[in-house]
């Protein structure tokens, strides 16, 4: 069976018969694990295992694991910081900053890749704008070249760790105040100005080999009247053709309201695929996944399946026990932690923050 074009997620820590059923539909290419799947790292292996022998290829497992605010894992991982602090590090040691942001996420990602998870919907290349609370310090900074800096070093830690990057919010979520979550932001600003500014981190990540991109759920009149995530001009006109991107478009979750515009879940999913989407995400509504699976009719292309492929994490990572004998991986989380930390132990994993990645 190959991989399909949806990511839905699971119940708790272990798998339920729904979930099975759920996850064996050969529409279904992955699972988003949250912090309720979450309780020890064995536990976490377990569940991994438990999920990657129901099909072949097997799925995809993915997590929201960015640091700070967004960090799904945190009893027996590394406690990572928000992004931001490493953008204060960078307006005074550029190089200092660098090398922590990859030491960053090699820490990242190799204690994921030990747990059996493939990726993590991270970096966020966001500019800081002062004007996002749902966007805030988990972006790098407010200047386009720091964040392109940083997210390149956080990129390079990644793949050291065995993992691919997942740039966000595409084409850029941090100039407008409302939250996708739960209503739908409206940045009315030319796409000159866009480019000049949200596209740059963007445009140099695809430059250097960004393997994926989600796009916003936000609407840019004075491009196309539909959120970026449901418009082909967005994502086939300018990140395909004009900006000739190659990798995996992931759609944000697809039950925040800044999707609803488009429909019920099978509208919604099929709208996100036909503008250019390779796998759209429903998280945190079982009825609407199973009404989701029901009702879409979508054939998967060759070239998605081979992107979505790729997204697999390296094969054979280290164990946890063996990362913590790793000479350099002790180094790099020694370093990690001595990060200051001044905003990024806010919780977002309540119930009542149901959104996938823009928490």
């Amino acid at each position: 069976m190959s991989l399909g074009p949806v990511m839905l997620d699971v119940a708790g820590k272990v798998l339920s018969e729904d979930d099975r059923r759920r996850l064996k539909h050969p529409l279904v290419g992955g699972v988003i694990l949250f912090s309720r799947n979450y309780e020890s790292p064995e536990q976490l292996c377990s569940l991994t295992a438990e999920i990657r022998a129901l099909r072949t290829p097997p799925l995809l497992i993915a997590v929201d694991h960015e640091g700070g605010r967004v960090q799904r894992f945190k009893e027996g991982f590394t406690r990572l910081p928000p992004m931001r602090e490493l953008g204060v590090i960078w307006d005074e040691h550029p190089a200092r900053a660098r090398l922590l942001a990859q030491q960053t996420g090699y820490v990242l990602a190799a204690e994921l890749r030990a747990h059996g998870v493939d990726f993590s919907f991270a970096p966020v290349l966001d500019i800081d704008y002062g004007a996002s609370g749902v966007i805030g310090s988990r972006a790098f900074h407010r200047q386009p070249q720091a964040i392109a800096d940083l997210a390149h070093s956080l990129m390079l830690g990644l793949k050291q760790g065995g993992m691919a990057a997942v740039g966000k919010h595409f084409p850029g979520h941090g100039f407008v105040r409302a939250d996708s979550h739960l209503e739908v932001p409206v940045d009315e600003r030319s796409f000159a100005d866009i480019e000049a500014e949200d596209l740059v981190p963007f445009r140099q990540m695809m430059d250097f080999g960004m393997a994926a991109i989600m796009p916003a759920h936000v609407i840019y009149p004075r491009v196309d009247p539909k959120p970026a995530g449901f418009s082909s001009i967005w994502l086939k006109d300018i990140l395909r053709k004009r900006l000739g991107f190659d990798g995996v478009i992931f759609s944000d979750d697809l039950s925040m309201a800044g999707a609803q515009l488009a429909g019920g879940p099978a509208q919604r999913a099929q709208a996100a695929l036909m503008a250019g989407c390779d796998m759209v995400l429903l998280c945190n509504h079982p009825d609407e996944a199973d009404e989701l699976l029901a009702g879409l009719h979508y054939d998967m292309p060759a070239v998605g399946m081979l992107r979505l492929l790729r997204m697999h994490g390296r094969p054979h990572p280290l164990s946890l026990a063996k990362l913590h004998e790793d000479a350099n991986f002790l180094k790099a989380i020694h370093a990690v932690g001595g990060i200051g930390m001044h905003e990024g132990n806010l919780p977002l994993d309540d119930p009542t923050n149901t959104g996938a990645h823009s928490l």
